[in-house]
């Protein structure tokens, strides 16, 4: 009775913050209750309070059939995270714009929670019996090892050249509710661990593909799975929510062993993936006030991005590095409208551990307002202890660019830059003449060698330029490292832009010097209606035109290189926005193995599903399994919702 009364109370002063916009209150609650509402979410009637803002603020519209606006039974069927993506910077942003970040969120749980008869399908994809335990193989990390060079050793899986074309489909796993397959799955021993958009964490047989286990999170999970190995050899399932919580997970139980909130301000995000070395997790931290800056009544900007260093037995915080100072008053922008800088430099890649010099590595993103800092468009080298800054490079200054530039907006600032991240991982490399190296990946379509020891200009050891790049092209996700060669995925899009060429495709460059050693063209082979084409980037959440999903799989407008890639000793596995997965001679480029995932599949846990785009993670390599997460709508690609186990035939 205590305890609900309690409950009771607590759910009181949240929605009372919330309606009244208390700051004082609110900030309270940011700092001590958090974590509490999200352990005892499932005791405390938050679809009550969403539903009741839903009725206040969204009704009006979903409820009036004239309206031609999705019903509340047809928004029940999407994940909580799409609803907040709808509600944050896509088409239900100018409506929402009035309602704090905590009502959207109220009502985004809401709707997703109201759907019934979603996962009826699970108790017959359950095993039985369970599968015996094992704690090894262990594939859990994004970039497979500290130094994230996305490298599977001999010892580690049994594809080769002479094998890889009889990779066969074994199974297959159909998440309901989700159009992007985001978060990289792990794997431990026989298990395989995997999250969705739907807020699901699912432990499945990685032989057979049947449900070991599973439970609900609070919100979307977006981050690789990472398994982290104790000092006394507990292992825990790190990885980040949608509202940038970061969670820690029994692998056994899945009970929750603590949870910590990595936001630095209302607009953080997690989109990279956790790293974790010698008890410590590093998370990087981005935001997604870049598409907010879109909206007209948008008060541009005020957030920026980061590193936070947290225990791995506790959570608690250890350091926090911020990528900018606080932002202030700056003046107006063109619409007279408050302009706060500085912003931005967001940490959208897997922070990159260095044991021999007790650094970390991060990849920052453009600034949203002037000041521009020389933090933006930057390789930042940061002590693992302390988060001092160690030294940084900057490859671009004064790239000040935000989503209003995309529509001609009012927050984007006077002489833009181009969005030119640096997105991917960056690498530790250590070459066959003992030298180390840092490989760097921006979207402007360059590859940078750095020398971690060396001082101002002598850091370049070299650059070379393999595309023009776009916002939405370049280096996005993450490269790989076999031996001395350097494995690039480029993304580029078609865009209709003066002088833009662009170069899609897989390049293989010389670890050493930076020579290309062999480039494999990514090509479009349909016919595509280039009056159908979607939206530049961000500008598509927010378009209100219905797509033909039909048109849309069967020729794909992107088809370019944006997901990590995987190499082995002898093979490189890159996979493309058109949904097809290839696996290429790592020597020569030569192409060994495809098979076009954008497909309808009937999956073997009893659901209809759908390949898509592939995006953000790369392939899983383990034994003779290779396991690939088709899907990916963000930007206008081919959405999906499958797990596919392909495997060698023997």
């Amino acid at each position: 009775m205590k305890k609900r009364f309690v409950l009771g109370v607590m759910l009181v002063v949240l929605v009372i913050a919330g309606a009244l916009n208390r700051h004082e209150i609110k900030a309270w609650l940011m700092q001590h209750g958090e974590a509490w509402v999200l352990r005892n979410a499932d005791h405390l009637p938050l679809a009550r309070a969403g539903e009741y803002l839903f009725d206040q603020h969204c009704a009006d519209c979903h409820d009036n059939p004239a309206m031609n606006s999705p019903t509340r039974q047809a928004l029940s069927l999407l994940a909580k995270e799409d609803l907040m993506i709808a509600l944050e910077f896509g088409k239900m942003q100018p409506m929402a714009a009035h309602l704090s970040k905590q009502q959207r969120g109220l009502i985004a749980h809401y709707l997703a929670g109201s759907a019934s008869g979603q996962y009826d399908w699970l108790a017959s994809a359950m095993c039985d019996p369970e599968p015996a335990r094992s704690r090894s193989p262990v594939v859990g990390s994004w970039g497979v090892g500290l130094e994230n060079r996305r490298f599977v050793s001999d010892q580690q899986t049994a594809i080769r050249k002479d094998n890889v074309g009889s990779l066969s489909l074994a199974w297959s796993f159909a998440f309901p509710r989700v159009s992007d397959m985001r978060s990289q799955p792990a794997v431990i021993g026989e298990r395989i661990f995997i999250g969705d958009k739907a807020g699901k964490l699912f432990v499945l047989d990685r032989r057979s593909g049947c449900v070991i286990a599973h439970r609900k999170m609070l919100s979307g999970i977006r981050s690789a799975i990472t398994v982290a190995t104790l000092g006394d050899s507990r292992q825990l399932l790190i990885f980040a929510d949608s509202l940038a919580t970061i969670y820690a997970v029994d692998p056994n139980t899945l009970d929750i062993v603590w949870q910590q909130s990595a936001r630095l301000n209302d607009f953080s995000l997690i989109s990279g993936s956790i790293s974790f070395h010698n008890n410590k997790l590093y998370v990087p931290v981005s935001l997604f006030e870049v598409a907010a800056a879109g909206s007209e009544s948008h008060v541009c900007c005020t957030s920026h991005g980061g590193v936070m260093a947290l225990n791995a037995e506790t959570g608690n915080k250890v350091w926090t590095w911020h990528a900018t100072d606080e932002a202030t008053l700056q003046g107006s922008n063109r619409a007279g409208q408050d302009r706060y800088g500085p912003s931005g430099a967001a940490v959208w890649s897997s922070p990159t551990i260095d044991t021999k010099r007790n650094r970390l590595y991060v990849g920052t993103g453009e600034n949203l307002t002037r000041p521009a800092t020389d933090t933006s468009d930057a390789i930042i080298a940061l002590d693992l202890d302390s988060g001092e800054v160690v030294w940084k490079f900057q490859a671009i200054s004064g790239d000040v660019w935000n989503a209003g530039c995309l529509n001609g907006g009012a927050n984007c600032p006077s002489d833009p830059g181009e969005d030119f991240d640096f997105g991917a991982s960056v690498i530790l490399a250590t070459l066959s003449s003992g030298k180390q190296v840092l490989f760097a990946g921006q979207k402007s379509g360059e590859v940078f060698a750095l020398d971690p020891d060396a001082d101002g200009a002598n850091r370049v050891l070299w650059r070379q330029r393999l595309s023009q790049g776009t916002s939405n092209g370049g280096i996005h996700w993450g490269m790989a490292l076999a031996g001395d060669s350097l494995y690039v995925p480029v993304s580029d899009p078609e865009r209709e832009q003066a002088g833009y060429t662009p170069r899609p495709g897989l390049y293989a460059l010389n670890g050493d010097s930076g020579e290309l050693l062999w480039r494999y063209t990514a090509t479009r082979n349909c016919d595509f209606d280039y009056s159908k084409r979607p939206l530049v980037g961000l500008e598509n959440n927010r378009a209100g035109g219905k797509v033909d999903l039909t048109d849309l799989y069967r020729c794909s407008f992107y088809y370019g290189l944006s997901a990590a890639v995987t190499a082995t000793a002898e093979l490189v596995f890159s996979a493309g926005l058109d949904g097809e997965i290839r696996a290429f001679d790592r020597f020569n480029g030569e192409l060994l193995w495809s098979r076009n995932t954008a497909q309808p599949i009937s999956a073997s846990n009893g659901i209809d599903g759908h390949g898509g785009a592939i995006d953000v993670g790369g392939q899983i390599i383990v034994g003779d399994w290779l396991y690939v997460s088709s899907g990916y709508s963000m930007f206008g690609q081919l959405p999906g919702n499958v797990l596919l186990a392909y495997k060698i035939l023997r």
